[in-house]
């Protein structure tokens, strides 16, 4: 496994091609952005966390966040898989697995991992979440939970 950056180390910075076009961690500066990294689209869990996060779009957007799904597929099948399940969230496509890396969330032996990272508006990871064999995810609830406690 890459680098473990943890809570109150700099987010890595990164650029990735996403369902709605490029994103830039770096060009977020000023707002509170969520990464959920998760092994991949259509798989049961990930359909489920994605699904729960669309059912509860309007807590997400009380929050006051910007939230990306990363995983190693192509922004195709990102774009299909928002479509078949009506998704919310953008979805970043890590094909090289570098920001997968970067994060410490790869293992060569399960992929790319599910873990929740909250970053604040300076750029600091504030609240990280790794779910090692990737059988259960971060809920609106939990992700809020953490942003409370982060004053």
């Amino acid at each position: 496994m890459g680098r473990q950056p943890d809570t109150g180390a700099p987010a890595p910075d990164f650029e990735l091609d996403g369902s709605d076009g490029p994103f830039r961690l770096s060009e977020h500066r000023g707002e509170r952005v969520v990464l959920f990294f998760y092994p991949g689209d259509n798989n049961l869990i990930c359909t489920r966390q994605f699904c729960s996060y669309r059912d509860r779009v309007d807590e997400f957007n009380d929050l006051d966040v910007l939230a990306v799904g990363i995983s190693p597929q192509s922004v195709e099948s990102h774009r299909e898989f928002i479509a078949e399940h009506r998704l919310t969230l953008p979805l970043l496509s890590d094909t090289d697995l570098n920001v997968s890396r970067d994060y410490g969330v790869h293992s060569p032996l399960i992929g790319t991992k599910r873990a929740t990272f909250v970053i604040d508006e300076t750029g600091i990871i504030r609240y990280r979440h790794d779910n090692p064999l990737s059988l259960t995810y971060d809920t609106v609830a939990a992700v809020g939970q953490a942003i409370v406690h982060l004053g």
